[in-house]
């Protein structure tokens, strides 16, 4: 074989090399591949070890999820042991971002939205455009990366529900968004009350076990013990909300000083508390003491009106349309039944309005509509009267479509 000249043999060496280099890196995604593979059969062996060790999984067995979820209330375990769902799962990238037409950003603005028709990447996209809309990511040093990672990290901590859970988050969320838009709200508040109701709207069911307090306090859970029967649920949820905060990849607040931070905390607090029902006389009666002398500058006024807003927000669904509205009628339905079969179970007091044998649709929504949502609503109107087309009306609506469906179901009743 006649000698290679010079050139000729360092360029021979040459792709000898890189061709050794292209054969290494092969070799280690290779290996790369093979110790990936062999941590997920670990994690798998591990999560059917675990698996193993419940009893009476009710629903979704094969539900990773649901099945930790299964654990913590049947076993009354500590909420959130594991500090890993405090942070979100994927990472930013594999967020995938939905670019928000014009007609869905305007649609957003009203309490027509209909959430059914979207996708938890997309309902994530909308709330990230609700904060950007505000101006509350400009006025208050966002990272927008940071606002990204939040959102997962709160949606990855709603449980999977029939009603408690990350779309009734971005119903709640998206009805505040349309009432700061329709009664101007940015004229009348501070940019910092904006933002606390937008924050407690998101967080407010964090975690939701979907049981209620009642349940909680009656089956002395590890949550009624540890808040001594006082809003068990949403304490936790607040505490479930400051946990993710304090994650230093999802603190949208990380650019506030000691100060502010502790009045966003304290405002997002109040207002997370004020949706435990069974406070709804005491708070909508301190209302309507101030409404007809309200005074925005008087802060206690201001956090009575907010504790208001997001109640009326919080069980707004029957301001919708129709079609929007009774679906989230049949999943809580759901979701008390489910509780009142356990009750029962566990021969536990059980309300009647959860009772899936004494219950019906109508009966379940007149009284409702008709001595908590109209009135508290009508309250607010006093105040914003442009929230009677919008929000009022359709709740009357509402109410007499649901005792005309009262009288038919009376009627066959009748005649059986």
């Amino acid at each position: 074989m006649p000698a290679l000249s010079s050139d000729k043999e360092e360029l021979f060496q040459n792709v000898l090399t890189q061709v050794a280099e292209q054969f290494s890196r092969a070799f280690k995604i290779n290996e790369l591949k093979t110790e990936v593979t062999n941590r997920l059969t670990m994690l798998e062996k591990r999560v059917e070890l675990e698996g193993m060790k419940v009893v009476e999984i009710e629903k979704c067995r094969n539900d990773i999820k649901k099945l930790r979820e299964e654990m913590a209330s049947r076993n009354n375990s500590n909420f959130l042991e594991d500090n890993k769902k405090l942070t979100p799962y994927r990472d930013v990238p594999s967020y995938p971002k939905y670019h928000l037409s014009k007609e869905t950003m305007e649609a957003l603005r009203l309490p027509t939205f209909d959430a059914w028709q979207w996708e938890p990447n997309e309902m994530l996209s909308c709330l990230e455009h609700m904060y950007h809309d505000l101006g509350l990511v400009r006025d208050f040093s966002i990272n927008p990366i940071t606002l990204k990672r939040w959102l997962l990290s709160i949606h990855d901590n709603y449980r999977n529900n029939p009603f408690h859970n990350f779309r009734h988050c971005f119903c709640v969320t998206q009805m505040m968004y349309s009432m700061i838009c329709l009664c101007s709200l940015q004229e009348k508040f501070t940019q910092m009350d904006v933002l606390v109701l937008m924050t407690a709207a998101v967080c407010h069911d964090l975690d939701h076990p979907g049981f209620n307090n009642t349940y909680q306090i009656n089956a002395r859970t590890e949550l009624a013990v540890r808040y001594n029967d006082i809003s068990p649920l949403e304490n936790h949820h607040c505490a479930v909300a400051f946990q993710i905060l304090s994650q230093p990849d999802c603190n949208i607040f990380s650019s506030f000083d000691p100060e502010a931070f502790k009045q966003i905390r304290q405002g997002t607090i109040t207002l997370i508390l004020a949706t435990d029902m069974a406070r709804h006389g005491e708070i909508l009666d301190s209302f309507k003491q101030k409404v007809d002398s309200f005074d925005y500058t008087n802060e206690e006024h201001v956090t009575c009106l907010k504790m208001v807003l997001i109640k009326c927000c919080d069980i707004s669904n029957e301001v919708r349309p129709m079609e929007v509205a009774e679906p989230w009628v049949d999943c809580l339905l759901e979701e008390y039944f489910m509780q009142s079969d356990r009750e029962k179970a566990e021969g536990l007091p059980v309300a009647p309005f959860m009772d899936r044998e004494k219950v019906t649709k109508p009966t379940a929504q007149i009284g409702f509509i008709k001595f908590v949502l109209i009135p508290m609503f009508e309250t607010v109107m006093k105040l914003f009267p442009q929230i009677e087309e919008a929000m009022v009306q359709p709740l009357r609506e509402s109410r007499d479509r649901y005792e005309e469906l009262k009288q038919i179901d009376d009627a066959m009743n009748e005649v059986e």
